[in-house]
Order: C-alpha cells, then structure tokens, then sequence
C-alpha cells in the first residue's frame, strides 16, 4: 500500500486523512503550524500516522503527496523554496495540488516538478467536508496521465469520481468555471433572502420555497443551515472567496472572456470583508446585505 503525504492539515486535509486511515493507508502529515498536524494525529489514533517536522521529512519515503493549501502561491512556496526538498524525495514521487491554486500555479508548479524529473498532478475538487466522508468528492484532474493512474485508486477511497481533462492546469480552469458558479449562486440566494425578508417573509418560509423551486441546486440544499443558522460551522470564508473570485477574474482577463458577472459577484464578496465579515461563511453574505 502507498505511503501518503498529506501537507496541509485544515478542514478538507483532514478529512481526506480520516478516510484514507479507515482504509489502511500509512500517512506522514505536515503542517505550517505543527499543531495542527499533531492535534489531527492525536484524533486519528493510528499507528499508520507519523508527524513530520519539515516538509522533506513528510515526502522523503512517500509514494504521494497530496498539498491542500487554499492558496497556489502557499503551494510553490511550500514546494519550491528550497530546491532540496524535492531533490531528496522518492523518484517515484507524485505530487497532487488539491486546492484551489489558479492556472498559472498549476502551470508553474507543473513545469517546476517536472523538471526534477517527479509527476504532477492538478486536482481541485469539487464538494465538501461532507462530501469527502460521503465519499462523493469530485475531483477534476488534469497533468501526468500516469501520475493520475498511480493516485486514482487513492482518491477515489474518498471520491465518487476522478475526470482527467488534460494538460496541467485544465483542472484549475475548470474549479474556477464551477466556483463561479457556486459564489454567484451563493450572492444570489442570499440577495433573494435579503428581499424576501425585507418584505416580511420568514427566512426559513423563503428557503422552503426556493427547496422546492428550479433553483433547488444541491448547493442550495446543503447550505440551508448555514444560511438560516449563523452558528454553522464555517465551511468557506468570504475572504477565501474573494481569493477564488480574483482567480477568475484574472483567468477571465488573460484568456480575452469578459466575465462581467464575476466582477459584480466579486465586489459584493469584496464589500462584506471590509465590513469586517471576511472570516465568516460564505452563507453570511446574506447576514451582510441585511
């Protein structure tokens, strides 16, 4: 079985490491705060699990390493600071970015793997926290074809589906064509609460219908809580939102798209954080507009 290292130990890091532990799956994870490694450690009491000091330490004997940062530039910084930490890994060495990092990343960290002569595969992901214990994650490849064959079978412990779309940085184009879906729905469901509030209907009663209306996305579904309730867990912060929309905004820019939407949808984000709701959910851009 493959020796995984997982650097990055937030909310979606982690979840993939109690689904890959329930699998057998030995793990090294790493962490820019160690504590976070060790406190995930701790939860999983497994003695598949070791915590590494430095990055080399946790890719030193991996057969995969899967990065979760939410940012592309935490990425290359992480990878490519100090040229020894890849020169030290197993050849047989495949590196997998899950985040959300943009093309350019991609492309950069692409080029600069694969020059040492490792894989790399990009691989955002469609879903949740939720969605990886469900094991319904999707995740959108794209880069080293064989890489993508050596680390299928383990995405998909945790994933309903692994689509490859092509060259390194095919899978950002398309989480970023998704997450300007998902951010625009998200403003407009909490401009339509605002409304419908405004004029006097119970936020739950509006929520009801837009369940039962065309616009029920599984979006709107699984975010009902964290709409009606502000004590839900946050799953995704408006200023983690505002990095994903300044992703597609420039994605939009260099292809020659205009996005004339995504500029809107971006500056409502924008608005929110300097009224100081930045490290909220994203569900409570509604909170903000009412």
């Amino acid at each position: 079985m493959y020796k995984v290292a997982i650097l990055g130990t937030g909310k979606m890091g982690s979840a993939m490491a109690r689904e890959l532990v329930k699998a057998d799956v030995r793990l090294s994870l790493w962490n820019r705060t160690k504590a976070s490694a060790d406190s995930l450690s701790d939860s999983l009491e497994s003695n598949l699990v070791t915590v590494a000091t430095t990055v080399s330490d946790a890719l030193r004997d991996a057969d995969i390493a899967i990065c979760t940062f939410t940012d592309g530039k935490v990425t290359q910084s992480v990878l490519l600071s100090d040229p020894s930490i890849l020169e030290k890994a197993a050849s047989n060495l495949v590196i997998v970015d899950m985040g959300t990092s943009g093309v350019e990343a991609a492309k950069a960290l692409s080029y600069s793997i694969s020059t040492t002569g490792l894989r790399f595969v990009d691989a955002p992901v469609s879903g949740s926290t939720a969605t990886i214990a469900a094991h319904q994650l999707l995740v959108m490849a794209s880069g080293s074809v064989d890489g993508i064959e050596v680390i299928r079978p383990i995405l998909e412990i945790f994933a309903k589906k692994v689509v490859y779309l092509g060259e390194a940085g095919a899978g950002q184009a398309m989480k970023l064509a998704v997450n300007l879906i998902v951010h625009s729905l998200n403003a407009a469901v909490g401009e339509a609460l605002a409304l419908t509030t405004k004029f006097g209907i119970a936020p739950e009663e509006a929520y009801d219908v837009l369940e039962e209306s065309v616009v029920a996305a599984p979006f709107v579904k699984y975010k009902r809580s964290a709409f009606l309730d502000a004590s839900t867990p946050v799953a995704m912060r408006i200023d983690t939102v505002v990095k994903d929309m300044g992703l597609i905004r420039n994605f939009g820019m260099s292809s020659g798209v205009s996005l004339t939407a995504a500029w809107a949808v971006e500056d409502l984000y924008r608005q929110a954080c300097a009224a100081g709701f930045e490290a909220q959910d994203m569900a409570n851009l509604f909170r903000f507009l009412r």
